[in-house]
């Protein structure tokens, strides 16, 4: 079995606690069944655990199916709905089973990256409202279909950046809206926790119970190994997008989040897709089956208008230590010429320019609240806190744009309308895949 770092450790234990407070709450506040929306889930195990757990104890929410490649995963995820529901979901080895059910109003996938954009197309085609965990696709174009999709279906779609929903980070943005940290041209994000090496483990058969081609979907055909599968997916071209992806996603997110709004206070309009991308870096120091690389340093630039100037965020990656940066492992700060502000998951700071804190607030996780504005929006119809249109894939593009900028090693101009890259063939060939396994093409809207 892989070793859980600190951060898998802490994130599963917070997701037990959360799972059991709910629990308790849902028992005692569950709606009629006729007023609840009905939801299928697909994934159950690691991160779709929690999601699996959350929208069951949901008042507002009848959880009635549940879909994984992975049978050996049903027992538990039946027996967590049951003891909070009641009732035992009906279970699926394909996903397509709770999108073609017409009574299932919306849709939860907690799937590996590749297995984001195929499910929520269809869903949203199908006329359901889809919670989708970041980021919003393996590559940009998948991202760009999946917003095609719900735009041209008038669905609500949620991305799975929680940050989103958390009141301190509403506060820290709202502090620097208020211009108190003077002229904003600049903002950082990074990730500066130790991981560790996941070795070179042989190819072997998969595991009895699991649908391994259906796993690989839309990916190439490769021989089963313990390393590109649970877990650890994420560190392959073929299936995840590199830490960037799962973990810079919430940095970048709300660092540009925070630096548009103060671009927006002084006057100079508000950002959303950078025109200039580099990243350099490498896979430098594990000595191990990973692709992505364990140090990267990202760099994006806003044009400036007429006399409005520029904008620059940066985002640097070091999953070989664990330091941290102004006083946080993983976080954002914005720069301004009169304080700045750091932002963590758990707390916000404001430091003067004699470095004094002059502000602050504390938080928390906000994934079961991000779920709550997810179910309240699915109702009124109006747009979630991370809206997959104007905020999710903006912040996907973001982790996608830097890693084909690694990959081909040179800095990328980015035309917005479009996304695609200027002038660059070789680019632009990564914004996509080679080739989509048949039959699991992506799908047109």
């Amino acid at each position: 079995m892989p070793q859980l770092d600190r951060r898998q450790f802490c994130a599963g234990a917070a997701s037990t606690v959360a799972a059991a407070v709910l629990a308790g709450e849902a028992r005692a506040a569950k709606q009629p069944a006729s007023e609840r929306l009905r939801v299928g889930c697909i994934g159950v195990a690691g991160r779709a655990g929690f999601l699996l757990r959350a929208f069951a104890a949901h008042p507002e929410v009848e959880l009635v199916a549940v879909a994984d490649v992975d049978q050996r995963h049903f027992p538990e995820a039946i027996e967590a709905v049951r003891q909070i529901t009641g009732k035992k979901p009906q279970t699926h080895g394909d996903f397509r089973a709770i999108i073609d059910d017409s009574s299932i109003d919306a849709v939860a996938i907690g799937t590996p990256d590749h297995w984001h954009a195929i499910p929520t197309i269809l869903a949203c085609l199908a006329g359901k409202d889809v919670y989708v965990e970041k980021p919003d696709g393996h590559n940009m174009l998948e991202g760009q279909r999946m917003v095609e999709a719900m735009r041209k279906e008038k669905r609500i779609v949620q991305l799975g950046t929680q940050s989103r929903s958390a009141p301190h980070f509403h506060e820290a943005v709202e502090y620097v809206r208020s211009g108190k940290l003077g002229r904003v041209l600049a903002a950082k994000a990074w990730e500066a926790t130790q991981q560790g090496s996941i070795g070179h483990p042989p190819d072997s058969d998969p595991p009895e119970g699991v649908d391994y081609d259906m796993w690989l979907g839309p990916a190439p055909k490769r021989p089963f190994n313990v390393r590109r599968f649970h877990g650890n997916w994420r560190w392959f071209f073929d299936y995840g997008t590199g830490d960037i992806g799962n973990d810079g996603v919430h940095r970048l997110d709300y660092a540009l989040w925070a630096m548009s709004a103060a671009s927006e206070a002084q006057g100079d309009g508000p950002l959303y897709m950078p025109e200039k991308i580099s990243a350099v870096g490498g896979k430098w120091y594990f000595d191990d089956m990973q692709q992505w690389p364990d140090t990267l340093q990202a760099s994006y630039e806003f044009a400036g208008q007429g006399d409005r100037p520029g904008k620059v965020l940066t985002y640097e990656m070091r999953l070989w230590n664990g330091y941290g940066m102004e006083g946080e492992g993983e976080g954002a700060a914005v720069y301004g010429d009169q304080g700045y502000l750091v932002m963590s998951n758990g707390r916000w700071r404001v430091f003067n320019r004699d470095r004094e804190v002059v502000a602050q607030g504390q938080g928390g996780d906000a994934g079961s609240e991000h779920i709550d504005n997810f179910i309240q929006c699915v109702k009124s119809r109006q747009r979630p806190t991370a809206d997959l249109e104007t905020v999710g894939h903006r912040a996907s593009v973001l982790c996608h744009a830097a890693n084909v900028a690694w990959r081909v090693g040179r800095q990328l101009t980015l035309d917005a309308q479009s996304e695609t890259f200027v002038g660059d063939a070789e680019a632009n060939a990564l914004r996509t895949r080679e080739e989509y396994r048949k039959p699991w093409t992506l799908p047109e809207v």
